[in-house]
């Protein structure tokens, strides 16, 4: 009895921590210096990278294999998988290598299909108008972040940017968040962390960054996903109305 009462609690506790973090009052302002943002499902539409990666390169793939496109994704699913959360799942270098395939080129190709997320620039700018430090931090590659930038010029809307590679860690990786903190100077508690990925929330949350929202809807052509126990906006644009 004892057993199962204890344990009833614990899940108690658990789901109370879970919905509390759910309905997690809007952000305090006030309280916040930096924000920490991630590209690619939270700046910038995710449509483009799931498209890239599942659609344009499984056909590049089969035309210089001279091979079906599902046996072309018979052959790259196991490679993905393996590499997925790593820091070589976001080098184009890596996979250039691994598929023998231009992959900076053809991102250059497809770059019209790039693109922000509704209310992103306008986000970017009122947190410029509210004085405060905007950090773009993205597990994409310095290549791929270079090609994204001929597009949209996102590193004008920031007053720093920084790619994982060059701290050869990713963001769900804890060893990524103090060599960050090396570089750009800043309070954790006084720092928000944007991401749709709920394990690089995870890692922000076990460095102590105390502000953390996660984003429901990082792909425009997706149904929003599941953020977890993280506090969520559809859109970056809902955390300043």
């Amino acid at each position: 009895m004892g057993i199962k009462a204890s344990a009833s609690a614990g899940r108690f506790l658990i789901d109370w921590y879970h919905t509390q973090m759910r309905n997690a009052p809007a952000v305090d302002w006030s309280a916040i210096d930096t924000v920490l943002l991630d590209m690619d499902g939270t700046l910038l539409d995710l449509r483009f990278d799931n498209w890239f990666w599942q659609d344009l390169i499984p056909q590049r793939y089969a035309t210089a294999r001279n091979m079906s496109q599902p046996e072309a994704w018979a052959s790259l699913a196991p490679k993905f998988h393996a590499t997925r959360g790593t820091i070589q799942w976001y080098c184009i270098e890596y996979w250039t290598r691994e598929l023998n395939l231009d992959i900076a080129g053809i991102k250059r190709e497809a770059l019209s299909q790039v693109s922000f997320l509704p209310g992103a620039e306008e986000f970017l700018l009122k947190l410029r108008l509210r004085g405060k430090r905007r950090v773009l931090v993205t597990n994409a590659h310095p290549v791929t972040l270079a090609i994204k930038n001929e597009r949209i010029a996102l590193a004008t809307y920031v007053d720093a940017s920084y790619s994982t590679h060059q701290f050869d860690a990713p963001k769900e990786d804890a060893a990524f968040w103090p060599r960050l903190a090396a570089a750009e100077s800043f309070a954790p508690q006084r720092t928000l962390l944007v991401d749709d990925s709920l394990a690089a929330l995870d890692a922000a949350r076990d460095f102590g960054i105390a502000w953390l929202r996660a984003v429901r809807c990082p792909d425009s052509s997706r149904p929003p996903q599941n953020t977890g126990s993280y506090a969520a906006v559809d859109r970056v644009a809902d955390l300043i109305e």
